[in-house]
């Protein structure tokens, strides 16, 4: 009630409500909401001192750069004439982007596990991240750049978006056959076959590998991007937009038509701060010679939490700045999921420190050093092929007549003249270089077989030593992709699953796999529905160490079937996961539904169906479940009708039917013959591997090499003091 006694009207109520506060659009651009722009002005001044902060780091890995692509620079302190540049870093890092990837890929095809909260499996979701993995080329295109960018530079930066391209397709109408028939009999061959065009839109995630001197995390004490971005802090790329680039997200209103047309007008001039640009440096590097380079205009892209008015709640923007007074755009993130699209871990965690140490570091002074020896070496190598003659000026006037020439004839006294030879310097360099290489393989943890064609010691290692150095090398390479698998692939994939939910809405054909065992397939992807909670993880990591521990688990399988069901009370053995673990991890997930079937896939088709699928030419095999009898019937139906079958595939059909139904019946009566003479069900059944065959788990043998003709066995030769071979097998003379 009122003061006054009287019942409020509507417009009163409405007069009283105190106005809701929506948030603006993720659309709308805030480049005037009040208060905004002096705290983007600061924010400017604080980007660009911190990237000149990190110029020396940018410089550094300039020099890091030109290592791997053995470029001889200001840092080599020998000058002579040999100009060579020995690729041992560019060796040991190709050889880690090598072991990486693979770990990272496993041969299997399977990348991507999923868990969801009523347990199910959802078979379309995990095909679906599949194929975009395939789409974006991460196998062949990003994951080598990624792991190459964290040796040479320390630090792992990918960057994801949601890309859609145009392509415009056309193609002929398949006109039916009485048309066709007509056409032909038409006296006026005058007809056009119809072509049609369309424009198709296709979209997909796209994952680009950025420098690291282009990428800024303030402050550079956070430990994560999230954790920058609560603290207050900013994610900066710095993005180089040529005019076409510029004018296109103009069209598209990322950034505002007026500040654009300022940009485009500054590209005249030069940048007030002097950044690295790494791009220029691999061009130069593959051979691509740029003189008079390209217009590009310098832009910074940040993210960073603003408050946004007059909402006065924080939310996180994305932010173009031009210069220090250009703010190309401000909008909040597009991005439903609410993520920085950046993702950035270092190789190696140093505490305090958001960014990571390059692994090239440690080794650049023996690179340099090892250079410098090679190259005094080589000219040492020249001097000491070439003679050196010693002769008297006085008693040997004609000296000028010397020449080294084929058939020459030399005017002095041979007593006069003699010839000595520069000593062979080089061999103690190639000693060095070698001790170098080893050490810069050890500083990167390449063992000697990860470089093709590497040379074998002189010293053969025992079996203890190779299986010591392989496990090593397991422990060190899992240790180094479990970085790049939870720090980048994991949040990439779920992050492509937002995205997919976001901006796809037509359902996609894609290739599916089943369950394990089940055949691949191609199905038809609905749009994602994010009601239930999916949780992605990449498992090709931990595939790849199962295929490593293919023989321990084979091991235990025969331990466990050694256990009898009294140990395990309450409790039955369930050893399909593992088998079917074993075969996919084997043979792969195209062979392992032809090895091990599933009895879920043994689902015979409708016979009717099987009639319209042969009527228009497709060749179908008969099915072990399927009722021979009721699927020649409705076959014979099918063939007595009006069309017929003019192909022929419903005789054929019905001809492997009856095939199957004699096989049957044979098989049922060796199964009663077998039942009453006592055997097993089925006939005799013999062992796996045969009489005399190997036993469960065991492996191949290599081939025995066999020697000349009379050679003595190894086991029969004594030791140099000539002692027999006999005592020696039993320890010695007594």
């Amino acid at each position: 009630m009122a003061k006054n006694g009287k019942k409020p009207n509507a417009r009163t109520k409405a007069v009283e409500q105190e106005p809701v506060l929506q948030p603006p659009g993720r659309n709308d651009d805030l480049s005037d909401a009040s208060g905004l722009h002096e705290n983007l002005l600061e924010l400017y001044r604080d980007i660009e001192k911190g990237f000149e902060n990190q110029q020396d780091r940018s410089n550094s890995q300039m020099d890091y750069w030109e290592i791997y692509n053995c470029k001889l620079g200001q840092n080599q302190y020998y000058t002579g004439n040999s100009k060579i540049y020995l690729p041992i870093v560019h060796d040991a890092v190709n050889a880690r982007c090598t072991r990486f990837t693979n770990q990272i890929f496993p041969q299997a095809g399977r990348y991507v596990e999923v868990t969801t909260e009523d347990g199910t499996l959802p078979q379309g979701e995990m095909s679906l991240v599949e194929h975009y993995i395939r789409k974006m080329k991460l196998r062949t295109k990003v994951v080598p750049a990624l792991c190459r960018n964290g040796d040479v530079e320390g630090q792992y930066n990918v960057y994801v978006s949601w890309v859609e391209r145009q392509r415009h397709v056309a193609w002929r109408d398949q006109k039916p056959l009485e048309v066709v028939e007509a056409e032909d009999e038409d006296e006026d061959d005058t007809a056009v076959d119809d072509i049609n065009e369309e424009t198709i839109t296709e979209g997909y995630p796209q994952v680009s590998v950025l420098a690291d001197s282009d990428v800024l995390v303030l402050p550079h004490t956070a430990e994560s991007i999230v954790d920058a971005l609560g603290d207050g802090g900013s994610v900066t790329i710095l993005r180089r937009w040529s005019k076409y680039k510029i004018n296109q997200m103009i069209e598209s209103g990322e950034i505002l038509k007026e500040e654009g047309e300022k940009l485009l007008d500054s590209m005249r001039g030069e940048a007030s701060v002097r950044l690295t640009d790494k791009s220029k440096q691999l061009v130069d590097a593959a051979g691509i010679k740029n003189y008079g380079g390209s217009k590009h205009a310098l832009v910074y892209e940040t993210w960073t939490e603003l408050t946004v008015y007059p909402f006065n709640e924080r939310r996180l923007c994305r932010v173009y700045f031009g210069s220090e007074k250009i703010v190309l755009g401000v909008k909040r993130n597009p991005y439903w999921s609410d993520r920085c699209p950046l993702f950035s871990v270092p190789v190696e965690k140093i505490q305090g420190v958001f960014k990571g140490i390059s692994k090239i570091h440690p080794t650049s002074q023996v690179q340099y050093y090892a250079n410098d020896v090679i190259n005094e070496a080589a000219d040492s190598s020249m001097y000491s092929m070439m003679p050196i003659v010693l002769t008297d000026p006085e008693k040997n006037p004609r000296v000028g007549s010397m020449v080294l020439s084929l058939a020459a004839v030399w005017e002095t006294s041979p007593n006069d003249t003699q010839f000595a030879k520069f000593p062979d310097i080089w061999k103690s360099g190639f000693e060095i270089v070698g001790a170098c290489k080893q050490q810069i393989m050890q500083t990167l943890s390449v063992s000697p077989s990860a470089i093709t064609g590497s040379q074998q010691t002189k010293a053969k290692p025992s079996q203890a030593d190779v299986a010591r150095e392989q496990q090593v090398d397991i422990l060190t390479t899992a240790d180094a992709v479990t970085v790049i698998e939870e720090g980048v692939l994991t949040p990439v994939v779920n992050f492509i699953v937002e995205l997919d939910h976001q901006y796809r809405k037509d359902k996609m054909l894609i290739r599916m796999f089943g369950e394990k065992g089940l055949r691949a397939k191609m199905d038809w992807i609905e749009p994602i529905q994010m009601g239930k909670r999916y949780a992605y993880r990449w498992f090709g990591v931990e595939q790849a160490r199962n295929q490593q521990q293919i023989q321990m688990q084979i091991a235990g399988l025969n331990m466990i079937r050694s256990i009898p069901p009294q140990q395990y009370p309450g409790y039955k053995l369930n050893l399909v996961p593992v088998i079917t673990n074993l075969v996919e991890n084997l043979f792969g997930p195209r062979m392992a539904p032809l090895i091990f079937v599933d009895e879920k896939a043994q689902m015979t088709l409708d016979p009717a169906l099987e009639n319209q699928w042969l009527a228009k030419g497709i060749d179908l095999a008969v099915h072990p479940m399927d009722e021979d009898p009721q699927h020649l019937q409705i076959h014979q139906q099918a063939l007595m009708a009006s069309e017929g079958d003019p192909q022929g595939n419903i005789r054929v059909h019905m001809q492997r039917h009856m095939a199957q139904m004699q096989m049957k019946q044979q098989a049922m009566l060796q199964q009663q013959i077998s039942a009453m003479m006592g055997g097993p069900p089925g006939g005799p059944q013999p062992s796996p591997s045969g009489p005399g065959g190997p036993r469960a788990g065991a492996q191949p043998r290599g081939t025995r090499q066999q020697g000349p003709p009379g050679m003595i066995p190894r086991d029969q030769i004594g030791p140099a003091s000539g002692q027999p071979p006999a005592l020696r097998q039993r320890g010695g003379m007594q």
